[in-house]
């Protein structure tokens, strides 16, 4: 099948590029992490000058990932003639890292989320694909760039988490497809699995035991939420990295359909995350009401405000969306 024609330009530029930098959103996850390494190991393979940038560093349970060492904290001043931001929504979502690549000769953004803002030269967006760890895959086929054990460890990375294991309504018979493309190609899945999901430090089991007591249900139970608190970090001696995956935890109770997360970033500033179990109830869209955004089952974004007012507002718009399924 042809690549579309946003896929052959964006090979081109890379081609005719020397020196590049993958750069990811702030607070990276698997996909974003895999993503940017499998693509950076595939272009150092083909003999390009590469470093990964951003504004947070690798999780913990990522960096058996990065052998090469190839993330590097962002410094202004770097030139590079080609910038490619992965599985970042918005130019925002760069954090410190915008400040220290504007210094370049074209700037690419590939991802997969539908609230993508295309703040990009090039912008190749498909929200079909519920990981921009597939759109990688693609990017390195279509580019007939060799995909080693290392790259696949990363794009099965990528894959896997953003889907939950496969397990979200967003995986389709093509995931399955390229997962299973990338495990012919050598892609570890004892070692990721171990890594990534059954690595847990004993902070974040703690944290999950305050989820477990403080979370609160709504909605006639249709609504699961909590919050974390700065002091819920230093009481239980977690990192914020260590929050990943805790919101599935209410989500996967029977009879919610939407979970919400509230995390005070700042006093003044709450960290919404969206999940929804309903395709009739968009996380998306009700993200999108506060300056957020991602996949209609999962969302975020951040609010200015008081805490008590963030979460009413917030619990408002989920009841509407809840009400509008009736």
């Amino acid at each position: 099948m042809k690549s579309p024609r946003i896929v052959r330009k964006i090979i081109e530029a890379i081609r005719d590029s020397e020196s590049v930098c993958v750069a990811g959103h702030i607070r990276p996850d698997g996909d974003c992490i895999g993503s940017q390494l499998g693509l950076a190991l595939a272009l150092r393979n083909e003999g390009k000058k590469v470093v990964c940038w951003n504004e947070d560093p690798v999780p913990a349970k990522l960096a058996f990932l990065d052998t090469q060492k190839l993330f590097e904290l962002p410094v202004p001043g770097r030139s590079f003639d080609c910038v490619i931001a992965t599985d970042c929504a918005s130019f925002e979502r760069l954090g410190t890292v915008r400040q220290c690549i504007t210094d370049r000769k074209v700037f690419i953004n590939i991802d997969h989320h539908a609230s993508n803002t295309r703040y990009a030269d090039l912008n190749w967006v498909s929200s079909r694909e519920p990981s921009s760890g597939e759109l990688i895959y693609r990017l390195l086929k279509d580019a007939k760039w060799p995909i080693t054990r290392p790259i696949a460890d990363c794009l099965f990375t990528a894959v896997s988490t953003d889907t939950g294991s496969f397990q979200y309504p967003s995986t389709t018979p093509g995931t399955f497809n390229v997962a299973s493309r990338l495990v012919e190609r050598g892609a570890d899945l004892a070692r990721i699995s171990q890594e990534v999901y059954e690595s847990y430090p004993l902070a974040r089991v703690n944290l999950l035991r305050h989820v477990y007591n403080k979370f609160h249900l709504t909605h006639d139970k249709r609504t699961a939420y909590f919050w974390l608190k700065k002091r819920d970090y230093l009481r239980t001696g977690a990192l914020p990295d260590d929050s990943e995956g805790l919101i599935d935890h209410i989500r996967a109770i029977q009879g919610v359909v939407v979970a919400c997360l509230f995390e005070e970033v700042q006093p003044g500033l709450t960290r919404i995350s969206l999940r929804s179990k309903s395709p009739e109830v968009d996380v998306n869209a009700i993200a999108g009401q506060f300056g957020g955004g991602g996949h209609p089952a999962a969302a975020g974004a951040r609010i200015q405000g008081k805490p008590i007012a963030t979460q009413r507002r917030v619990l408002n718009a989920v009841r509407k969306a809840l009400n509008s399924t009736h």
